[in-house]
């Protein structure tokens, strides 16, 4: 049997998700005996002219990491869908956006204003900012444009399967290939994570769920068995989906949702805020959180009803 052909590909991400896949370790094995890597950038010298070339739907299955920040990356996500098979949003950029998608919450001009001229480290007397075309004795330089928009990949071209996480839970990875090598794929659109919430594979116990104050993990004295919420401490775990094992809580550190919206959760940080608000014993407890968006939205802004702040000309 002709062995299936797969790709890798980068786009606006930490890169974390490209070791998640080593992270399966002997597993590798596996893979590479019932498969071929066509297209992986990061390991392999392979240009983009080359994927261009190759029929398509030649690539059975492209695990696409990363957002939709600039023009290299949608051009690459529409590329490689035409010559996918099976798309996969692989990890939190891909799926909601992530801690890139909190771009959201300002536009092109006010983000290099900050990066480029604002910042206590930055020289630059000249006022210089990213040019996406400029013209030099040789030629011309080219960047991509960068969009005033973070997108995930399901706002920008269609996506079979997700899996998310920062990065994908390894448990997780092998079971989506296991699922992809034996042919035992769910219905399109599904979520390769569990169909549970984080706070039905978390230990700890669940007691009174009263907030009285907000307070940061170091704040507390955790005794390493009450639910983080009976101690007063924002845990996203009831909002997200589940499949981790929930190995943060296990560790003695709250959920911060990098699943993005648990099953039936349209919205994750709106679910939250409304279960924060129930537990609440006062409508000052609110009042408390210092960075509402960047705790709710911090996985799930760009793909999140709000999407982005409405910039005013």
């Amino acid at each position: 049997m002709d062995k299936l052909k797969f790709a890798f590909y980068w786009a606006a991400s930490c890169g974390g998700c490209e070791i998640a896949v080593l992270d399966i370790n002997e597993k590798i094995l596996d893979v590479i005996a019932k498969a071929d890597i066509l297209f992986w950038p990061v390991a392999m010298d392979i240009k983009y002219k080359d994927v261009e070339n190759m029929p398509d739907k030649s690539i059975d299955v492209c695990f696409f990491n990363g957002a939709i920040r600039n023009e290299e990356n949608e051009r690459m996500a529409k590329l490689l869908r035409q010559k996918s098979k099976i798309l996969v949003a692989f990890g939190s950029c891909a799926c909601d956006g992530c801690v890139i998608g909190l771009g959201n919450l300002w536009n092109r001009e006010k983000i290099f204003e900050r990066a480029y001229l604002e910042t206590p480290s930055t020289r630059n007397s000249e006022g210089t900012t990213p040019q996406f075309r400029v013209k030099v004795k040789q030629g011309e330089l080219e960047l991509p444009e960068f969009y005033d928009t973070v997108k995930t990949l399901a706002q920008t071209v269609d996506v079979d399967y997700f899996i998310s996480g920062c990065p994908p839970p390894v448990p997780r990875i092998i079971e989506a290939l296991d699922a992809i090598l034996n042919g035992k794929l769910p219905p399109k659109g599904s979520s390769l994570l569990l169909n549970k919430a984080v706070c039905d594979e978390c230990p700890r116990e669940k007691k009174d769920r009263k907030i009285t104050q907000v307070k940061r993990i170091y704040e507390i004295e955790d005794d390493f068995k009450t639910c983080f919420l009976d101690q007063n401490v924002i845990c996203m775990g009831a909002a997200t989906r589940g499949g981790c094992g929930a190995q943060c809580l296990k560790a003695n550190v709250p959920c911060t949702g990098c699943g993005g919206p648990a099953p039936r959760v349209p919205d994750q940080g709106a679910a939250m805020i409304s279960a924060f608000a129930s537990i609440a014993v006062e409508p000052s407890v609110i009042e408390q959180i210092v960075d509402p968006v960047g705790t709710f939205y911090k996985y799930s802004l760009a793909n999140s009803i709000l999407r982005r702040k409405v910039m005013s000309k």
